[in-house]
């Protein structure tokens, strides 16, 4: 692949800004608000490639708030058109499937639905199917949204077998798994603003430019994205290969206002912004003699325009540190704190050095230090932790010294390392993690010296409606600690996975589980989660919201946080060596002296030492513990094993169809909410890898179904013409008998392993009169014994789920859940079927 210039040939630009929306917030259905901000994105970058000289008249369109179908009307028509470059730009609301795998581009009649319905989107996959179909020699893709850059997944795991995908490149203007935020009316959103900025620069502006310094830009001006993380653009995938770079711009450059307070005529202004490029590369006498000629009338501004010279300081040595997820914002400020500091100030009032943060999935960080250091540091298409998790740490604060064993445990089976570990001996705070919650709650429990298990079960004592709230334990180490207090010692991860709150994907950290709580308010008065306790007195950062308070019980099985200052040192990264030491050593002083434990205390954490009695020196707020007993610290091996035993809980899953077939379903057949209608609408939750079979559940003999489709894995088209061919029997059916067998079959293909399992049981009700007495009792007991299956009880009657109907208590016994036409039936049977399976979400 060349480098590119589309100049002279058939170029198509189709830019599409989604500032109103149909439904919004307060609807239920509603996305959360109007962008006003993409006007000005669409009109501002519209006018810059107009400017930019690549496209001609004519090649660039932009779509005011479009719908899906005028969207993909308009991508089909630039795909056919386009001969040189294609270009596509989205901005507007988006967001993520259940499992991050797909990214939706919500267009102007987007809505939010139960269950998995997403009506006015359009599928980010299916946008690139499109695009790589296209006469297009070239297609840069550029997307200013909600988890913009999750797309780069999506572009990897595209089904491709003719190879064109290659020719797509991305610019997205935030890391995977981030909101931005919306801005305002009164201009564009950061990343475009910047964008078209760089674009009217002028000169030759390629794409590999053009994304360097739009993030250089960024950084510079600290933009941030939603819970004040820092907004980064990311690109697929940089470094960029000089050899497929394309060219997005070749115009003149487009004169900035004059700097606030600066009077001095129009003419000079130009004069001097003119002058500052036409001595670019110049001897130094021509430049001194321009000099000499503005100096008198522009001032020192005039100077500094022209030099760009800011004053005697030397741009300072930036430090990179990477943390968890759940960290992030208290060692930002500390890192803020310290920049600004007199510990990092020359005694001509000059910086040392500077401080990025960021953070990446706990999990993912380990699997990279201790197995991918080598594609850190030369990144590939197909594994590239730059991309994925960040740029090569010169430190790294994992929440707990256990991350470092599991570095260390899977590094040693590598037979090749590029970074080096040190790790100072002690931790440089401490902060236990805890039950918050309701305050109206916590009286009623003991907050020390029980089992997060007595813990749960007292909660469930005190609220019947309580639900338990954890973040992805794959990503925090608060999360991942708090699983392994859920599993326990013997524990089935698979019943520990049920108890917790019926949710979709879990939140990225403990701050964003507190922010999402209030959303419901119902939610909010029953919900306890487990997370750090320094955010039960630094608070969130997210919107401001009326919230439930909290009060804090303390799991005395559940390992605490000790944040671990580790240097990581790169092979070959020996060439600012000196400097680079001099940088961390101040800065690993000043975080674990007066001055980092002041800016940790203000956070709510703990001395790592002693009672760990809060760092502040100050009363303990009203709902925590003056001075704690901490856990036993985190085991490496147990924690690599819960994510193991975690991953398997929400692996592939195993479901069971029970359809009623009997003669009284008659009635309830034919159609898309009959009974084989409604099972063909949830087995899009279900993947290639779960394995899952149908019985129609007829006869009271001896045999008290037939098999409609065998146990195993499918493809969904078999599936679907297995529901086709079933039919009503000239029969009653025996509930009873069926769930009996059914209990028995899933528990002996759940033996083994803790994949997940629910059996699904779907009838009109008419035969319950054989689930009463001694027949009940005896469903009743299996499903709350040890079988282990949840039961999803569906009742195609009003009042199925009545209380006290069989279908309810056994749902309730089996610790599933009873679900009949008053309920939206259809996606809430999706849910659960998706919650088991691995396919859409």
């Amino acid at each position: 692949m060349s480098r590119f210039d589309p100049r002279g040939k058939a170029n198509r630009a189709l830019l599409a800004g989604v500032s109103e929306y149909d439904h919004v917030a307060p609807d239920p259905q509603g996305v959360n608000g109007q962008l006003p901000a993409v006007r000005h994105n669409r009109t501002s970058l519209e006018d810059a490639l107009h400017r930019g000289g690549v496209f001609g008249a004519g090649e660039v369109r932009a779509l005011a708030s479009p719908t899906p179908d005028d969207f993909t009307g308009a991508l089909r028509r630039a795909c056919r058109e386009a001969r040189g470059l294609l270009l596509l730009y989205f901005a507007g609301h988006a967001v993520t499937s259940t499992s991050g795998s797909e990214l939706h581009l919500q267009m102007r009649t987007a809505r939010v639905l139960l269950g998995h319905g997403l009506p006015g989107s359009v599928r980010f996959s299916e946008v690139l199917g499109e695009l790589a179909e296209s006469h297009a020699e070239r297609v840069v893709v550029i997307l200013d949204c909600c988890y913009a850059g999750n797309a780069a997944g999506i572009w990897h795991h595209l089904d491709d077998p003719k190879r064109r995908k290659h020719k797509i490149q991305l610019l997205m203007s935030v890391q995977p798994n981030r909101c931005i935020l919306g801005g305002d009316a009164d201009a564009a959103t950061p990343f475009t603003r910047e964008l078209t900025r760089v674009l009217d620069e002028g000169g030759d502006v390629w794409l590999s430019r053009l994304y360097a310094a739009v993030k250089e830009r960024m950084a510079a001006a600290k933009y941030k994205a939603e819970d004040d993380d820092p907004q980064r653009p990311q690109a697929l995938a940089p470094p960029w290969d000089p050899e497929a770079d394309v060219l997005l711009a070749a115009g003149p450059a487009v004169l900035p206002p004059p700097p606030p307070g600066v009077s001095w005529p129009r003419r000079l202004w130009e004069l001097l912004t003119r002058a500052r490029k036409a001595v670019t590369g110049s001897g130094r006498t021509t430049l001194a003699a321009l000099l000499a000629l503005l100096a008198t009338g522009a001032g020192g501004y005039g100077i500094l325009a022209l030099t760009g010279d800011p004053g005697p300081c030397a741009p300072p040595l930036e430090l990179r540190v990477l943390t968890d997820p759940d960290l992030e914002p208290p060692v930002r400020a500390a890192a803020d704190a310290y920049v600004t500091s007199d510990a990092n100030t020359t005694g001509d009032g000059c910086r040392r050095s500077g401080v990025t943060v960021n953070s990446a999935g706990a999990a993912a960080v380990v699997t990279a230090l201790g197995k991918r250091t080598d594609s850190w540091q030369q990144p590939r298409e197909d594994d590239n932790p730059q991309r994925d998790i960040g740029p090569q740490p010169d430190v790294w604060i994992p929440a707990t010294r256990a991350d470092l064993d599991r570095v260390n445990m899977a590094a040693a089976r590598e037979d090749r390392l590029f970074a080096r570990l040190e790790a100072e001996a002690e931790p440089i705070a401490y902060s236990p993690v805890v039950l918050a919650v309701p305050k109206a709650l916590g009286a009623g429990l003991e907050p020390t010296g029980r089992s997060l298990s007595q813990l749960r079960t007292d909660l469930e004592r005190v609220d019947g409606k309580a639900e338990l709230h954890r973040p992805a334990p794959e990503l925090t180490d608060a999360a991942l600690l708090a699983t392994m207090g859920l599993y326990g010692e013997d524990a089935d991860a698979r019943a520990a996975e049920r108890r917790l709150a019926r949710a979709g994907r879990p939140e990225p950290s403990a701050a964003r589980l507190l922010c999402a709580l209030p959303a419901e308010d119902a939610v909010d008065r029953h919900a306890a989660a487990l997370v750090p306790e320094f955010l039960l007195k630094s608070g969130i950062g997210c919107h401001s919201v009326t919230r439930v308070p909290r009060v804090a019980a303390y799991p005395d099985d559940v390992p605490g946080l000790e944040p671990a200052f580790v240097r990581v040192r790169w092979e070959d990264g020996d060439r600012d060596a000196d400097a680079r030491d001099d940088a961390v050593d101040r800065f690993r002083a000043w975080l674990t002296g007066d001055g980092g434990r002041a800016v940790l205390g203000e956070h709510g954490f703990r001395s790592a030492t002693g009672e760990r009695g809060l760092l502040a020196a100050q009363e303990p707020p009203a709902g925590l513990a003056g001075s704690v007993r901490p856990a036993k610290a985190a085991d490496p091996s147990e924690m690599d094993l819960t994510l193991e035993r975690f991953g398997s809980a929400h692996g592939p899953g195993r479901v069971l169809f029970l359809l009623d077939s009997s003669g009284s379903m008659a009635g309830r057949w034919d159609g898309s909410s009959g009974g084989p209608g409604i099972l063909k609408q949830t087995l899009p939750g279900l993947g290639g890898e779960d394995e899952y079979g149908v019985w129609a559940v007829h006869g009271t003999g001896g045999r008290t179904h037939t098999e409609l489709l065998g146990f195993g894995t499918h493809e969904r088209p078999d599936a679907e013409r297995a529901l086709g061919r079933a039919g009503v029997r000239d029969a009653e059916a025996d509930p009873h008998g069926a769930l009996l067998d059914a209990l028995a079959f899933m528990r002996e293909r759940g033996t083994d392993d803790e994949q997940p399992q629910l059996i699904v049981y779907l009838t009109d009700g008419e035969d319950d009169g054989r689930l009463t007495g001694k027949a009940l009792d005896e469903v009743l007991d299996r499903a709350g014994g040890d079988a282990g299956v949840p039961v999803v009880m569906v009742s195609l009657r009003n009042s199925g789920c009545d209380r006290g109907r069989p279908a309810t208590r056994i749902a309730a016994a089996g610790r599933g859940r009873c679900l009949d036409v008053g309920d939206d039936l259809v996606p809430a049977l999706y849910d659960e079927v998706a919650r088991t399976g691995s396919g859409v979400e």
